[in-house]
């Protein structure tokens, strides 16, 4: 059946008034939300998720905050969250909930001294993990108390590299590798194709890494549960342990449930027994902002973060390449900054595996 001309008029109207509406609701929400800060009690424990891979900056999405959408944490807001509740009298603890974090050892060894700046506030900071390897350990050790369930394991068995060498299938299938090589001794990108096993050179490199890993780790456990590293060494040796093991040589503190760690806390912070613990999470301390705490109100600096694979042109995101550093972004990032008479000076933060060499 035809729809008349008058009939069609009020589809359109009635079109155009229910995108009106949505748009006045959305707009409403997003003011809404914007206007409003968290509500943060006295001394309230802020409980900081340490879990998936912490870009070193992740974008905000409004919309998606508006209405309630989780919003991916970045690995410098999880930074900055614990220099916010350094100085924020209403915080009175801090609990790390460490759930596997997809980090390098770089950004533990940043986390860590985040951790101990905090440290020096005096407010009390608890880590819980319900398993641990060797980096959420070496980031617990930081931490006040370290907890596991009492079905918690703990593997902290150390460090090991391991190389792929395909040469051995090449040659079945008569394929010969034919490469340009400079620097034969520690340029050893084409060895998987061209040896069967590592050369001095790879060896070398890779046990020097190990080393300086190993050391630096072995020493950070020591000093943080008082311990030796001969101690430490020999405690890796014998890993795995369960969370009794764990407790019984003095890797972690207890071993409870989640709510006898805070009823450790509510003891800590002076509730009285039939108190609830008052928490509030990263995602909504976040948007307390900085300068509320008489943060960042000094000399300015700029910070240009540079995620991603690196690329010529203008850089992207999406679903298939990932993160994408574009030199043209980057160098009119550095110009811009560079020209701004209020920034004195400039860090840029690198978090690639590298690309193209001429961008």
């Amino acid at each position: 059946m035809a729809i008349s001309k008058t009939g069609k008029v009020l589809l359109i109207l009635g079109g155009i008034a229910l995108v009106l509406i949505i748009a006045i609701i959305i707009g409403a929400v997003l003011i809404t939300r914007s206007l409003g800060q968290p509500s943060v009690p006295n001394n309230s424990v802020l409980v900081l998720n340490i879990s998936g891979d912490l870009p070193d900056y992740a974008p905000e999405e409004p919309l998606a905050k508006a209405f309630g959408i989780r919003q991916k944490q970045s690995f410098t807001s999880l930074l900055t969250q614990l220099r916010k509740a350094k100085v924020d009298d209403r915080i009175g603890a801090v609990l790390l909930d460490i759930d596997f974090p997809s980090i390098g050892w770089g950004k533990a060894e940043e986390l860590r001294d985040a951790i101990k700046e905090f440290k020096s506030s005096g407010k009390p900071i608890y880590a819980w993990m319900e398993m641990g390897t060797n980096k959420e350990y070496y980031l617990a050790t930081a931490a006040d108390k370290i907890f596991l369930p009492p079905s918690g394991d703990l593997y902290i068995n150390g460090f090991a590299a391991e190389a792929m060498f395909y040469k051995g299938s090449l040659d079945k299938l008569g394929i010969d590798a034919d490469v340009i090589q400079i620097g034969p001794k520690y340029k050893n990108a084409p060895d998987e194709y061209t040896k069967k096993e590592m050369g001095d050179g790879q060896r070398e490199v890779i046990n020097a890494v190990l080393d300086e890993y190993f050391g630096r780790y072995t020493a950070g456990i020591a000093e943080a549960r008082k311990k030796s590293v001969d101690d430490v060494k020999g405690l890796i040796d014998a890993a795995p342990y369960n969370a009794t093991q764990a407790k019984a040589n003095g890797l972690i503190d207890d071993a409870v449930y989640r709510d006898q760690l805070e009823d450790d806390l509510k003891g800590r912070l002076g509730y009285k027994q039939d108190d609830k613990l008052r928490t509030i999470s990263g995602g909504s301390y976040r948007d307390i902002p900085s300068d509320s705490l008489g943060l960042n109100n000094g000399e300015k600096i700029a910070v240009i973060f540079a995620s991603g694979a690196i690329a010529s042109g203008r850089s992207s995101s999406g679903p298939l390449n990932g993160e994408m550093v574009g030199s043209d972004t980057v160098i009119q990032a550095l110009k811009d900054a560079t020209d701004d008479k209020g920034i004195k000076a400039i860090i840029l933060r690198v978090d690639s595996p590298g690309g193209s060499a001429l961008a």
